[in-house]
């Protein structure tokens, strides 16, 4: 019928207006006339079956053994009243000759670490003397070989991971933490590398200014509390949701106790005083609270209303939300640390892995629509996703700014799609509100948009490098010199076994740095130079290497790290 009536208008306008071309433009028409028809079948097929059927199928969960997955909350009804850290810092961290992060010596403290310090790794390129490392524990040293005394044999140097060394030492458990003494015991050199504990050691040839052992306690006295308290919290947790019916009731009860095992038990922000934890999550609680609001309206209601299946919904949607708040264990598999172009060329894995979970999301995403059209709320989403789709778009193009995608904008991003009653969305949901909480209270409310330095953390800028001239070198001092500084920068810092030995400005009018061997000193020294501008360095060189018979080892081209001023 419809290729009858666009012949029928065609033959009409020949007719009604006869033109020379008349003849030839009724046989391009017709020529056009089938694929014209078949766009618009397609068309008008695909915006019905996106409709969905009519009436809408609205989802629902029909409880396996329906009289046991009540008996709770009907209990309930009957018989209850009614009623409505490192010790040093890297590179220049510690200021010139490491005066910062005194004292060096004589002195102890206590300490008390969690479980699973074997998971805190670096995730940048860091330089220890000539080498660089990353993807493991900052642990410098340890026991020598022969070595069986704990207090005595173990040594590390200052700016190891202060847990992962415990843990190397055999002080703390991984699974269960612990507690410890650490002894500061000054400069030390030629520090092993060693395999012990799941925890492979750095070695170091030279002397450091700062070194640390420990002394031993009984590891029973002081173990990680995070595993008790965990049970203490499903428990709880899953008790309120097999009486609770109402999702007002369940939603609010869960999410500040998840939220509040999270950030002061399970994966607290990195502080070193409980009082400053405490109040850090509270002050991170109440913007979360709101969005916790938005997603309850906009989410989770939708979902969790008219539902009595208590038993499934525990399993399914509480169990996926502890397994997206403890993703710092359950996830911590993956190896993809952050979702920027620049962490996924660099970290082995990480694009099979996100490889892999596009495919799946892909997958599930599938069977999200299809519910999503028997229920009629496929267009709106489908417009929701756009608008969504167009704001990123937006942001990628400011300039000066890079996208980033913490994992509870991901989150965000995801819960739409997963607020219909099925029992795969019970579980989806739970991981994604899990995630949500977790990225929150570990990590606060970071921007979606980051300046390229944000991003870089304690990465390399790939600044201008120093070009350095050897003057002379000497087996009890070595002489160095530099060409005048470029801009913007107005000064220069060298690094002598990693800690900042000199720092000169143009003002002061330096262009040469000289280095003298103590006497009688047998030990190879590493040298790296950056550039300053103010108060802040740059990229360092790769380090350079004067051995003990007074060789000089140029160092090799590119950068070797970009240090900050932070605790370990």
């Amino acid at each position: 019928m419809e290729v009858m009536d666009l012949e029928r208008d065609i033959a009409t306008q020949s007719i009604d207006t006869p033109t020379p071309d008349s003849h030839d433009s009724l046989f391009s028409s017709r020529r056009y006339l089938p694929l014209l028809c078949y766009i618009k079948r397609v068309s008008t097929a695909a915006i019905t079956w996106i409709n969905g059927p009519e009436p809408p199928r609205i989802q629902r969960i029909n409880s396996f053994f329906p009289r046991i997955q009540t008996l709770p909350f009907r209990f309930l009804d009957r018989h209850l009243p009614k009623g409505k850290q490192k010790l040093g810092a890297s590179g220049n961290g510690c200021g010139l000759d490491g005066n910062n992060c005194r004292p060096f010596d004589n002195s102890t403290f206590a300490f008390n670490c969690p479980a699973n310090c074997e998971g805190v790794k670096v995730l940048n390129p860091h330089a220890v003397g000539s080498q660089e490392i990353i993807y493991q524990p900052l642990v410098i040293g340890g026991p020598r070989e022969g070595g069986n005394g704990l207090a005595r044999d173990p040594i590390y140097r200052g700016d190891s991971f202060l847990c992962a060394a415990a843990l190397h030492a055999g002080v703390i458990n991984n699974e269960k933490g612990g507690c410890g003494v650490v002894a500061l015991v000054g400069q030390k050199d030629n520090f092993p590398s060693t395999f012990r504990n799941g925890i492979q050691s750095v070695g170091f040839d030279s002397s450091f200014p700062l070194s640390f052992s420990f002394v031993s306690v009984p590891s029973t006295e002081c173990n990680d509390l995070r595993w008790p308290l965990l049970a203490v919290s499903v428990i709880f947790t899953s008790i309120l949701s097999i009486f609770t019916i109402s999702p007002a009731i369940f939603f609010g009860s869960i999410f500040p106790a998840i939220f509040f095992h999270v950030g002061l038990v399970s994966d607290p922000p990195n502080l070193s005083s409980y009082y400053s934890i405490i109040s850090v999550i509270i002050g991170r609680f109440l913007p979360a609270a709101f969005a916790a609001f938005v997603i309850y309206q906009y989410c989770v209601h939708p979902q969790l209303e008219g539902l009595v299946a208590q038993y499934e919904k525990t399993i399914l949607w509480l169990g996926g939300c502890w397994i997206g708040a403890l993703t710092n264990y359950t996830f911590d598999f993956i190896p993809i640390q952050r979702l920027t172009p620049h962490d996924l060329d660099q970290q082995p894995g990480a694009k099979v892995a996100l490889s892999i979970i596009a495919v799946i999301l892909i997958l599930i995403a599938f069977g999200q629509v299809w519910y999503l059209r028997l229920e009629g709320r496929l267009p709106k989403l489908l417009a929701l996703y756009l608008l969504f789709g167009i704001t990123l778009a937006f942001f990628i193009a400011i300039p000066g700014l890079r996208l980033r995608i913490h994992h509870y904008v991901l989150a965000l991003l995801l819960l739409p799609g997963t607020a219909i009653q099925t029992r795969p969305s019970l579980l989806y949901q739970g991981i994604l509100v899990g995630l949500f909480i977790n990225g929150i209270a570990r990590w606060g409310f970071d921007s979606i948009l980051q300046t390229p330095a944000a991003l870089l953390g304690d990465g390399q800028y790939n600044s201008v490098l120093p070009v350095v001239v050897l003057t002379q070198a000497k087996t009890n001092n070595i002489t160095f010199s530099w060409i005048p500084l470029p801009e913007p920068f107005d000064g220069l810092s060298v690094l002598v076994n990693d800690v900042e030995r000199f720092r000169g400005y143009r003002s002061d009018g330096l262009d040469e740095f000289t280095w003298e061997r103590p006497v009688n000193e047998n030990l190879p020294y590493y040298f790296r130079f950056g550039y300053v501008q103010g108060s802040n360095s740059a990229d360092y060189t790769k380090a350079g290497v004067w051995d003990s018979d007074g060789n000089w080892t140029h160092m090799e081209a590119g950068p070797s790290m970009e240090f900050y001023e932070h605790a370990f």
